[in-house]
């Protein structure tokens, strides 16, 4: 499992926006599993479930995106997960980790 979580401020449909183009065209097996949006008030929460098929281990991986916005204020939240290999031994060759450093990388284009 890895986890990338970073507190922001920016407008909450562009930051959202974003990370979806830029998950989207991290790979071509890069698919969106299910989405569900929620707000209460001037809160806003987004939670994407992503996966991709890993050829070097024939394995999927998952994303789990999820972002809160109160205002200006944003919470981003990442946890990659899955992508091993084997019955007895995980071994994931780093898929959770490329998954999560896709949203790591988008973040810190965002400014």
């Amino acid at each position: 499992m890895a986890k990338y979580e970073k507190a922001m401020t920016g407008k909450f449909e562009e930051v959202l926006s974003h990370l979806e183009n830029d998950i989207r065209n991290s790979a071509m097996t890069m698919n969106l599993v299910d989405e569900s949006n929620y707000s209460c008030g001037d809160i806003k929460t987004a939670v994407r479930v992503y996966d991709k098929y890993f050829m070097r281990n024939k394995s999927r991986a998952s994303l789990n995106l999820t972002i809160i916005g109160s205002g200006t204020d944003i919470f981003i939240s990442a946890i990659g997960a899955g992508g091993g290999a084997g019955i007895i031994f995980n071994f994931s060759l780093g898929a959770e980790d490329n998954m999560v450093n896709v949203v790591r990388e988008s973040v810190e284009r965002i400014g």
